[in-house]
């Protein structure tokens, strides 16, 4: 298998994650039995959009009316329920608007109406609904705070949810009487459904935890009324009925990259679809795997794709003013553990085609990645030192740049070893 004849598995690979979870597929199949009477839409997320557009697609005879809202640039055409746009990975004043709506769009229900709820990841920031007396300002220092802690998403979430009176199951209270279906994609380690979107539609299995541990992670810039209201007792919601149907999973995608590794002669091993931590560590971890592959034929003989997801973190302190995201800050940590390693090259991406607040998906490596680096006067560790992934892979033109893909099953890696 030649260099090229990898990039392209890897890319092939990339692309069958992708659309194992392309709503356009799959929304249909998980569908309940349709409605004699009006079926109201609501929805979060950057899925949220292409997911809408796939249920008027799906149900052409349905009266069908409601409003869900997506990142800025991942609206799509739809011809009976109204998309907004809203800031992502920051919440921003479009997005409490369109909070706003959807929570009175859910409380017009009826009895007899069926509310289908399309929930993806990055729902959390494109509907913030602040607990009183949290002001929106306030929840946007809270969730920088957050993207800059090295929290786990689970841990971010535990947060969100008591600051927001629409997650941990405030927009079901309010679709009650009717009955509720949530579409989900999930975007999260272990596909917990509290957690995608910090679970607007399904109770706060968290709510009666103690927080303090979490409010000493995020320091003294903490605002006062966040700090409160997260050292309070919230209380829990359950008194309504869950219907919430998994439509997409990380587990899928890997299992659909799977499939292309095999058709092309390689062995796939799934190391997990919830792979956690710092960045820059799993890369050094990474890289210890691919070179027991090489070196003792463990887990399995080359040539190998070694395939993983989940959600990894980078802690980037309060001076790192570097470019980049958690993909590309794996790639760079895996390309100097791997120090030209022959043989084993790599692509990680975030599915959702951004990687961080960057143009870009991810990146790809090769053996020959950090000498092409170095011809350009750039120096690997430096970037990584400095958090500044971006800048690197873009000097060397390995990013890699999809544009919103429309959906969302948190971040795809592969490891090919010859």
């Amino acid at each position: 298998m030649t260099e090229d004849d990898v990039k392209a598995l890897l890319r092939r690979m990339m692309t069958a994650a992708i659309a194992a979870a392309d709503p356009a597929t799959v929304l249909a199949r998980h569908l309940p039995e349709k409605p004699t009477s009006r079926c109201i839409v609501i929805g979060a997320g950057k899925s949220a959009a292409a997911m809408a557009r796939a249920l008027e697609k799906a149900w052409p005879d349905v009266e069908l009316s409601g409003v869900v809202v997506t990142r800025f640039g991942h609206a799509v055409p739809t011809d009976r329920i109204s998309v907004r746009e809203a800031s992502h990975p920051v919440p921003d004043a479009a997005g409490l608007e369109a909070a706003r709506d959807i929570l009175q769009t859910a409380k017009a229900a009826r009895k007899g109406d069926l509310v289908i709820a399309l929930i993806s990841g990055g729902g959390s920031a494109l509907m913030p609904m602040p607990t009183p007396p949290l002001t929106l300002e306030e929840k946007i220092t809270v969730n920088k705070l957050l993207l800059k802690s090295g929290l786990t998403i689970d841990d971010m979430n535990r947060v969100r949810r008591r600051l927001s009176k629409i997650k941990g199951g405030g927009l079901a209270q309010a679709a009650s009487p009717a009955r509720l279906v949530t579409l989900a994609i999930s975007d999260v380690p272990g596909d917990d459904p509290a957690a995608v979107a910090s679970g607007p539609t399904v109770p706060d299995p968290t709510s009666g935890d103690d927080l303090s541990q979490l409010v000493d992670r995020l320091g003294p810039d903490l605002p006062l009324t966040a700090r409160e209201i997260l050292l309070a007792k919230a209380e829990k919601t359950t008194d309504f009925e869950v219907d919430f149907r998994m439509i997409a999973t990380p587990q899928m995608s890997l299992e659909a990259a799977a499939t292309v590794a095999r058709e092309a002669g390689v062995t796939p091993v799934l190391l997990g679809d919830a792979l956690e931590g710092e960045a820059r560590e799993l890369g050094i971890a990474m890289a210890g795997i691919a070179k027991s592959v090489a070196r003792h034929a463990a887990p399995a003989r080359a040539p190998v794709a070694l395939l993983s997801g989940g959600e990894t973190t980078v802690s980037i302190g309060d001076t790192s003013s570097g470019r980049g995201g958690r993909n590309t800050e794996f790639l760079l940590s895996l390309a100097i553990a791997l120090n030209g390693h022959p043989g084993i090259h790599a692509l990680a991406v975030d599915t959702d085609g951004i990687d961080g607040t960057e143009d870009a998906a991810g990146a790809v490596i090769g053996p020959d990645f950090l000498e092409r680096a170095q011809t350009k006067g750039l120096d690997g560790t430096v970037n990584l030192r400095n958090h500044d992934s971006y800048s690197l892979f873009e000097a060397t033109g390995d990013l890699i740049r999809t544009g919103p893909t429309l959906t969302n099953v948190n971040d795809f890696r592969a490891v090919v070893v010859l």
